[in-house]
């Protein structure tokens, strides 16, 4: 059976404020192998945020296990988890955070220069991604220049740049408009069925959250079935 990319294993954690105790997640468990996009649905407050920093090695969890792959993370210092997060996990937000000063193309090299790719591989990978994502002609323009569709699908592109095993999406659609926010989904989700990604999506549009492979939610702590 394929290793899951992400796994979390009776994760627990819990926030002090003052002299009380909030608990977040309680015990949570979840698998999500390549290939599958998960729809993560909840409330404001029920703690998406949180499971999606710890599922992104952002933020610690009090006790349990976050599986990257087949590797551990609990017991990595944070250098070995920034090292992991940079090469195994890609992250989208609702607003783009695009460098505004670079183009698409040269917002989508930067983390592959970082991560040690050199100007002509990081540029030909930056062009076939972008290109895949329906941006071949928009390659040399800066954020100012497209429109918040393109900005948005930009910033999946970057995120997928260094062929991370993991994609992490907080209301990627949240943005946009329905029609782009639609086209802006159906890329993403060809880009996961394609490069073999798992995905994690936390969205309130439960339209889109049909479309996916599965829906999770949040209830006492716990990961729960979403019908």
């Amino acid at each position: 059976m394929t290793v899951p990319a992400l796994q979390l294993a009776n994760v627990c954690r819990a926030y002090h404020q003052g002299e009380n105790t909030v608990t977040v997640l309680s015990g949570a468990d979840l698998e999500i192998r390549p290939g599958e996009m998960v729809a993560l649905v909840a409330p404001s407050g029920a703690g998406k945020s949180t499971l999606l920093h710890i599922a992104g090695l952002l933020e610690h969890p009090d006790s349990g296990e976050v599986f990257i792959g087949d590797r551990a993370t609990a017991g990595l210092d944070d250098l070995a988890r920034t090292k992991l997060r940079r090469t195994e996990i890609g992250f989208v937000y609702q607003f783009h955070h695009l460098l505004p000063e670079f183009s698409a193309r040269e917002n989508v090299i930067l983390p592959q220069r970082i991560a040690g790719l050199s100007v002509p591989e990081a540029d030909k990978r930056a062009a076939e991604i972008l290109g895949f994502l329906g941006l071949s002609h928009r390659l040399d323009h800066r954020p100012g220049e497209l429109s918040g569709g393109e900005q948005q699908r930009v910033a999946i592109a970057r995120a997928v740049a260094n062929t991370p095993r993991l994609l992490l999406a907080d209301e990627p659609t949240g943005n946009l408009d329905p029609v782009t926010g639609d086209h802006v989904f159906a890329t993403l989700s060809a880009l996961v069925k394609q490069s073999g990604l798992a995905a994690l999506v936390a969205t309130h549009n439960l339209d889109l959250a049909q479309r996916m492979d599965r829906r999770i939610t949040l209830k006492d702590g716990r990961i729960v079935p979403l019908a």
